[in-house]
């Protein structure tokens, strides 16, 4: 999965998207400058080839590339803290926040919001934060599940993240290699707990850039003792694993673009994500052009399973609801 440089696809990213080894595209804020923009550009993208999955970071707060037109999602803590308020509401407007989001996103035309996060955090990691629902494992399981639920309502699927969590690192893995020296038995206890209970429920799983030394030498993204013996063999998910990006500062750890990529791959990534580097792209795209690798036939099931037009989203009932309540907590939470 690559990116883009602008709002409009260049002459050399048509050459790149049309390649076999490309098997998605992730949109940033830099590609979005409307609705009528957006759709035109997946349009666009969906020309070079028709089986790409086209992907964002919606989640809301803080990671939300869609801002001009679309409903300003508020951080998920604070959907965390609205069931704690009153619970039978709150799960009711997390599952219409999932919805309301997918069907934002599905409406552009593209497949796949890279969310929810499962991370157990609140104030202690420096990237996570109130990206989290919650410090508490079971009230994080409780919400996500029902974000999830109205995700699917949407026809999207849901993509849990960062496996196996991130909230007990300060550091930003975007910035550097983060370290946790917990043990497999704490994290049980705390952090995998979403990851086990929602599995059933998730397309798609991120590893994080993290590195477990207690649990295993290699980063988590790296690992096949992660992401095959406890992600597949353990956990049971059949779903595809995105790596995180490999250009994150957190990959590092693993060498240079093509040593990423390989052991990306060769621990049980089925997609990897390169991004904001597009010499380390081209490497990595020739690197795999060099082996014709297959593609993994599950990735086609991270498309977006129904259609919905913005006409359709702007005449629902639940759709106005759900915007008006969202933009009053983000008014209070400003």
């Amino acid at each position: 999965m690559l990116d883009l440089l602008g709002t409009e696809l260049l002459a050399s990213e048509r050459i790149i998207l049309s390649n076999a080894q490309v098997g998605g595209v992730i949109l940033f804020a830099r590609n979005i400058q409307s609705k009528q923009q957006v759709m035109a550009l997946v349009e666009d993208i969906r020309r070079c080839s028709s089986t790409l999955i086209i992907a964002v970071d919606q989640e809301g707060g803080r990671v939300q590339r869609f801002k001009e037109g679309f409903t300003a999602i508020p951080p998920m803590q604070i959907l965390g803290d609205q069931i704690q308020l009153n619970t039978q509401l709150g799960l009711e407007l997390a599952q219409d926040t999932g919805w309301l989001m997918a069907s934002e996103v599905i409406a552009c035309g593209l497949d796949i919001s890279f969310a929810p996060v499962l991370d157990v955090d609140r104030d202690y990691s420096s990237i996570i934060g109130d990206r989290a629902f919650s410090d508490n494992p079971e009230q994080v399981t409780f919400a996500a599940k029902a974000f999830i639920n109205g995700m699917h309502q949407a026809g999207m699927s849901a993509t849990g993240k960062h496996f196996p969590g991130h909230g007990g690192v300060i550091a930003d893995s975007h910035l550097e290699a983060p370290v946790d020296h917990r043990s497999m038995q704490q994290l049980q206890e705390k952090d995998l707990k979403p990851f086990v209970a929602l599995s059933d429920s998730l397309g798609g799983i991120m590893p994080a850039h993290i590195t477990f030394p207690s649990v295993d030498a290699s980063s988590v993204g790296f690992s096949e003792y992660w992401l095959q013996g406890v992600l597949r063999q353990q956990l049971g998910f059949e779903g595809v694993i995105f790596s995180d990006d490999l250009s994150m500062k957190g990959a590092d750890v693993a060498g240079g673009y093509i040593d990423k990529a390989e052991l990306a791959l060769k621990a049980g990534c089925d997609m990897i994500l390169v991004c904001n580097c597009p010499d380390g792209a081209q490497e990595v795209l020739a690197y795999m052009q060099q082996l014709e690798m297959k593609g993994c036939e599950k990735i086609a099931t991270m498309k977006a399973v129904q259609n919905i037009s913005w006409q359709q989203l702007e005449k629902s009932e639940r759709y106005t609801k759900t915007k008006n309540t969202l933009q009053t907590l983000t008014d209070m939470g400003s």
